[in-house]
């Protein structure tokens, strides 16, 4: 028997990446929900909350940001209810050693790399212990006791211990080729002996000889490493992208010599890669226990573990016809968030595997709660039936990635449920309609989504709003509304022949802008209204605190009274100052000649006790209540001049007021100078249709 365990080591957390936000939009309420906040004008023309997503291709280790105050690689420190206790069997094949037991880039997928070749075959099982549960240089200090103490927030950490190396009895592709009729690769397997052996039985049996089922029994779950590249991460790489067409692939990635079979193979996305590609294993979990290559990176045993922690997968087939659109795409663990890490997804047939793959996202909130995670205390219970009556609810929500209990607020998002006749979003058809999401949701979800911990290397932060199933049951269980629907018309790849191919309609990728902002101008949406399901969502404001926590005040209405242009009387009531005029000598854009700032009092002059009642709603959201969001436009008559509003949203308590700012601006030299120029700021409130005016005179 050989057994080794990670030693207890502390990873130095990252500094984080302040950010210094432009601060103009509302600000949230005093507690007693009557105090007024005076912000400085810095600069109306700026952008308040830019999208600024970035390619998965793009990224580097020093995209990665630690959460503020944690230490979650720590080994010394266990989860606060528990480690996860794994055990890792590492296996080989007669005819397959492990890569990095080669010389550098020997191998006919040019691996392994040179920080990780020529090891001896007793010393492959330490090796990757330490990689994915030891911080060192080349894992970057990251591990899986990182990774799940930074999702469950401290709950949960991960224990350890590698066993082997056990030689199977048969052949690699004996396991690989999954030939079952339906299987990935229906009719690859060579002549003699049969395909489709299970992985499974010889590895968890050779390990059970080794060490005796008592000991063997003492672990809750198994990863079973197996030798070599798996075809998740190589069928793509090594198919449509290294060779023309199936006829164009050499014997070299060919099945054996005596074999009557073609080079190629098929495989499960596309219909064809290379036989070798094919040839290797698919990672997959069920039983207690999941299998990976030499190639799976950190992320994907994270993601095999949540399914044994009892959660099903949530992604399409990129390459599906009828096409669909990917489900919750990068900001997943279910979905392809198992891909993300430095370099993009395709780099994830290297071996070692420290980039694509290596650091996956956080689990979803819905997904969290699922597995239990978390429990409901950070999650804001909203009835869409009930906001008709309560009136708007406003909280601040804080990134996934942070501790709510060390928050301002302790809140993640809300679940806003889809009561009284369920998804009444119109019929759509997935055989006809990529973007239908299949209908049949139970609730809205809206979560914060930051750059940060194992978020770094999701392509954006904002506001996720995704609709969720209860259960898990029925792919997809969540699906993002995507901000921006447009194909992004990204280059994946050029084919050998050089052609341009760019990301599919169903490549998850297609969801790297689909996160939502505050503000106008931003490349994105404030706002996201489901008038079938009489649910409106607003992003009123963002904050990065100085300690490097991005939060959003996030506000929930009923659809149909946001649209409301009642005049009769209302319990809500909206008053707007006239505006003061302040000159401004720089601006963030140069096309104007004369700029500057016009300031509005907002005020709520609405009777709280007659427009806000939480008691319909599944718990108590009193101090969530109380408000009133506004939607805000204006203008500018005079010709030359233009107008510029950062936030076309605002909130205020009942007997509260807000500040708003509007910038103008001389076009060049064009129209008449300062002097007399009117701008109007209009304001209608979303609780009750009440509308106000005013004017600001420049000069």
């Amino acid at each position: 028997m050989s057994s080794t365990t990670s030693p207890r080591m502390s990873l130095v957390a990252l500094a984080c990446a302040l950010f210094n936000p432009t601060a103009l939009a509302a600000p949230a309420p005093a507690s007693n929900g009557h105090a007024f906040q005076r912000r400085a004008v810095v600069d109306p023309f700026a952008i308040l909350d830019e999208q600024k997503w970035v390619n998965p291709d793009n990224m580097t280790w020093d995209d990665f940001v630690a959460p503020p105050g944690t230490t979650w690689g720590d080994t010394s420190k266990p989860g606060r209810e528990r480690n996860f206790n794994i055990a890792m069997v590492t296996v080989d094949y007669p005819d397959s050693p492990f890569a990095v037991t080669l010389e550098a880039n020997s191998d006919i997928f040019n691996n392994p790399l040179p920080s990780a070749a020529g090891l001896k075959r007793e010393d492959v099982p330490k090796f990757y212990l330490d990689l994915l549960n030891t911080p060192n240089e080349l894992n970057e200090g990251h591990t899986l006791h990182e990774y799940w103490m930074g999702d469950s927030f401290g709950k949960y950490g991960v224990n350890l211990t590698v066993f082997g190396p056990y030689r199977m009895p048969s052949l690699s592709y004996q396991y690989g080729i999954d030939d079952e009729q339906g299987g990935f690769n229906e009719g690859a397997c060579p002549e003699g002996p049969p395909c489709s052996v299970d992985l499974r039985t010889d590895a968890l049996g050779a390990w059970r000889r080794d060490v005796g089922d008592e000991v063997a029994d003492a672990f809750e779950l198994a990863f079973i490493l197996s030798a070599g590249q798996d075809e998740s991460s190589t069928w793509q790489e090594f198919g449509e992208m290294k060779f023309a067409s199936p006829a164009d692939v050499p014997d070299e990635f060919g099945p054996p010599g005596n074999s009557s079979l073609p080079n190629s193979a098929k495989t499960r996305y596309v219909s064809w890669t290379s036989w070798a590609a094919a040839s290797t294993i698919w990672p997959n979990a069920g039983g207690g226990s999941s299998t990976q290559g030499e190639s799976s990176g950190m992320a994907t045993f994270a993601h095999e573990l949540s399914h044994l922690l009892g959660i099903g997968d949530n992604y399409n087939n990129p390459y599906s016809n009828p096409a669909r659109r990917a489900y919750t795409g990068p900001f997943s663990m279910l979905d392809r968030g198992s891909f993300n890490g430095p370099g993009g997804p395709h780099t994830r047939y290297q071996i070692p595997p420290v980039q694509g793959a290596s650091m996956g996202s956080l689990h979803t909130m819905r997904d969290k709660h699922q597995i239990k995670l978390i429990d409901s205390t950070p999650i804001l219970q909203v009835s869409r039936t009930a906001l008709s009556s309560s009136g708007p609810v406003v909280a601040k929500l804080f990134a996934r990635a942070v501790d709510p209990a060390s928050t301002e607020s302790g809140i993640m998002g809300f679940n806003i449920t889809l009561d009284s006749g369920g998804d009444k979003s119109p019929a759509c058809n997935t055989s006809q309609d990529p973007l239908c999401d299949g209908g049949a949701y139970d609730n809205y979800n809206v979560e914060v989504i930051d750059r940060m911990g194992a978020d770094s290397f999701t392509p954006d932060s904002g506001v996720m709003i995704s609709k969720t199933r209860n259960s898990d049951r029925r792919q997809p269980f969540q699906w993002v509304i995507d901000a921006n629907p447009e194909d992004a018309h990204v280059v994946d790849f050029y084919y050998p022949n050089g052609t341009a191919r760019y990301w599919s309609i169903g490549d998850y990728r297609q969801l790297v802008d689909a996160l939502f902002h505050a503000g106008t101008r931003s490349g994105s949406q404030f706002e996201h209204i489901d008038t079938a399901n009489d649910v409106h969502i607003y992003i009123l404001d963002t904050l990065r605190d100085e300690t490097g926590v991005l939060s959003y005040t996030v506000g929930i209405s009923s659809a149909s009274s946001s649209n409301s242009t009642s005049k009769v009387a209302s319990p809500y009531g909206l008053t707007l100052s006239k505006g003061t005029s302040a000159p401004l000598t720089t601006a963030s854009s140069s096309k104007y000649s004369q700029i500057s700032a016009c300031t509005f009092t907002l005020s709520n002059t609405g009777s709280p006790s007659n427009a806000t009642s939480s008691a319909s709603h599944p718990q108590d959201l009193t101090k969530y209540l109380g408000q009133d969001i506004y939607k805000l436009s204006a203008s500018v008559a005079t010709e030359g001049w233009e107008v510029v509003l950062p936030n076309a949203l605002a909130h205020a308590p009942f007997g509260g007021q807000t500040e708003v700012v509007v910038g103008v601006g001389r076009i060049g030299q064009g129209g008449a100078a300062a002097e007399g120029v009117k701008v109007v700021l209009e304001g209608v409130s979303v609780g009750g249709g009440v509308r106000a005016s005013a004017a600001c005179v420049v000069g």
